[in-house]
């Protein structure tokens, strides 16, 4: 078939077939198709959409263009957890462990941080000697051996998604629901578990800044799934604040072995057990409420932060530092943001939080940058809480003043101060 003929037909509103799908995806894979027709393809997508059963098609093409997990030698059923990225989501730190301590299989793959969002990977090597790059024997081994592993993503899964996401970053085609359903699905189900959850973020912080966008994602990834064969559910949460208080790799981590310790932010504590629990029910563990007191057990217990710890360990991190997490070193640059009025938060732009972030070297702008896991910041207040002229709004840590003073003005440039103290916003809006 012509790459014309594909192109000319989604560009008149028309239904790919699956032959036509996948022949886009294997031929640009292989380099046989140019870059400026898969960008043409990209661009009728994104004004014309897909159909479920398109998208659907694109998903498995995408999953199939490497190779697939094979996981076969890991017992237990295997679980997942995937947000659609966020700043201070450090979930998966808390999240992990509870399920695994439960007696579930984490074999997990997650991601580097990228633009204003962190990623996992990034966060737990800031534990001193911690190795995410496994091969797929030692990942195997070490699930086996504890029940949980995190480790970085493999290149050569879905490596379609990897090409087709950096041509559509420079062709403005990143945000097309079926595009970025077929991304983050074709990565998952690669990977091969047997149940998934969801957090599909919603707000300025987010990739979707509507609950009703986030929504719409949510089901078509559900429904994704399942046509797959996957337990699967998805929760939208709240992504118009910064999760937690701590922003940065170290920080993360130290405020996630709080958590894990029982302590830490109420907000993180309430989405990771929500999380958790959604995830042992579609493990059938029992109903929902009989799932979050399993979860909460485990923090309170002490098993989820044994759990953590023995993962740490067998991937060759420190252990010294999940038990006394004033080892980690920050940045030497210590500065506090002080609130430039008197008032209540009324709302901040999460993503200028991210970019603050970024702008001390806690994130990069393209993947080959290198991070300073030490950089990042600490909020003292957050959307909702009264504040007086001079008061400090955060801590931030840099390894430069002139590093400080580009994401100070950021940050007090995204935070609003008003008289009037805002309306609550729910941390989870809805489970598709």
């Amino acid at each position: 078939m012509r790459m014309y003929d594909v192109i000319k037909k989604k560009r008149d509103g028309g239904a790919l077939s699956a032959e036509e799908i996948r022949a886009f995806v294997e031929g640009y894979t292989k380099g046989e198709i140019p870059d400026y027709q898969a960008a043409a393809l990209c661009m009728a997508i994104y004004f014309r959409g897909m159909s479920d059963e398109e998208t659907t098609e694109l998903t498995l093409a995408v999953r199939d263009s490497g190779e697939r997990l094979d996981l076969s030698e890991i017992g237990g059923l295997r679980v997942d957890k995937h947000s659609t990225g966020g700043v201070g989501d450090k979930t998966s730190l808390v999240v992990a462990p509870i399920v695994a301590s439960l007696g579930l299989t984490v074999a997990k793959m997650s991601g580097r941080g990228l633009g204003h969002t962190g990623g996992t990977v990034d966060k737990l090597e800031a534990i001193p000697g911690f190795c995410t790059n496994l091969s797929v024997a030692e990942f195997s081994h070490t699930v086996n051996k504890t029940g949980i592993a995190i480790v970085g993503q493999s290149a050569s899964l879905a490596p379609a998604d990897k090409l087709l996401y950096a041509l559509r970053d420079v062709t403005a085609t990143v945000d097309s629901m079926p595009l970025i359903a077929s991304s983050i699905m074709g990565k998952k189900l690669a990977a091969d578990d047997d149940c998934i959850v969801l957090d599909v973020k919603t707000g300025s912080g987010s990739f979707m800044k509507s609950v009703e966008e986030s929504r719409a994602l949510a089901k078509l990834m559900v429904e994704i799934g399942k046509r797959a064969g996957k337990r699967i559910s998805a929760l939208i949460t709240d992504m118009d604040r910064p999760l937690g208080y701590a922003v940065g790799n170290a920080l993360e981590v130290m405020e996630a072995i709080e958590t894990l310790r029982g302590g830490g932010p109420a907000d993180l504590l309430e989405l990771s057990l929500a999380l958790s629990a959604q995830i042992l029910y579609l493990a059938e563990r029992g109903s929902l409420a009989e799932c979050r007191a399993m979860a909460e057990r485990a923090l309170s217990s002490g098993e989820a932060l044994r759990t953590f710890e023995k993962m740490v360990q067998a991937q060759g991190g420190d252990v010294a530092y999940v038990q006394d997490p004033t080892r980690f070193a920050l940045s030497p640059c210590l500065r506090e943001v002080k609130a430039a009025a008197s008032g209540y938060i009324t709302r901040v732009n999460t993503e200028q939080y991210g970019l603050a972030s970024l702008l001390l070297g806690a994130g990069r702008n393209t993947k080959e940058d290198e991070i300073d896991l030490g950089a990042g910041y600490v909020l003292c207040k957050k959307t909702g809480d009264a504040v007086k002229k001079g008061e400090t709004l955060a801590l931030m840590y840099a390894a430069s003043e002139e590093r400080l003073d580009s994401a100070e003005r950021v940050l007090l440039q995204a935070t609003e101060i008003g008289d009037e103290l805002p309306r609550p916003r729910p941390l989870i809006f809805e489970t598709v």
